[in-house]
């Protein structure tokens, strides 16, 4: 049985990966970033959040931010994303066991944490709100200084 885990998880993980070099049609707006009325500031963060985007993001949330159906959920159009971007930065930065409801759909994956600062995750969420047809304004690091960084449990040692 413990076979047949390592096998079906190193198979997911392998199906992910070449899944995200495709990337599919990307929805209206994708890939042109909406600048318009965003501090200068947060338009450099931007730059820094796409190559966030896609060294740590795109293997889930695709090139397109459709998302993975039934699997990871989409960024683009996302009512859950939009609804509140300090949780967005919150979950970048810890990862999130909770399930998720996004344009109606149930999303049970967990998602591990990102990156490791907060300029990081305001960065990768700016671009987010900014891509794949979202028009969702920015977040600021003043924004999210509540939102705690949680101590990282090490893996456990094979």
């Amino acid at each position: 049985m413990k076979r047949f885990a390592v096998l079906f998880t190193s198979f997911y993980s392998i199906a992910m990966i070449l899944s995200s070099c495709g990337g599919g049609n990307q929805p209206a707006g994708g890939g042109q970033t909406v600048t318009s009325n965003i501090p200068a500031d947060i338009q450099t963060l931007m730059s820094k959040g796409e190559q966030i985007y896609k060294t740590k993001c795109i293997v889930c949330h695709q090139n397109s931010g459709l998302g993975v159906e039934s699997v990871f959920p989409p960024l683009a159009n996302s009512d859950y994303l939009l609804a509140d971007k300090s949780r967005a930065v919150a979950q970048t930065l810890n990862g999130s066991k909770m399930e998720m409801t996004v344009n109606g759909k149930k999303f049970t994956q967990e998602m591990t944490p990102q990156v490791d600062t907060k300029e990081d995750a305001v960065a990768v969420i700016n671009y987010v709100l900014n891509n794949f047809g979202n028009k969702g304004g920015y977040v600021t690091l003043d924004d999210v200084k509540s939102v705690e960084i949680k101590p990282r449990t090490a893996a456990p040692a094979r």
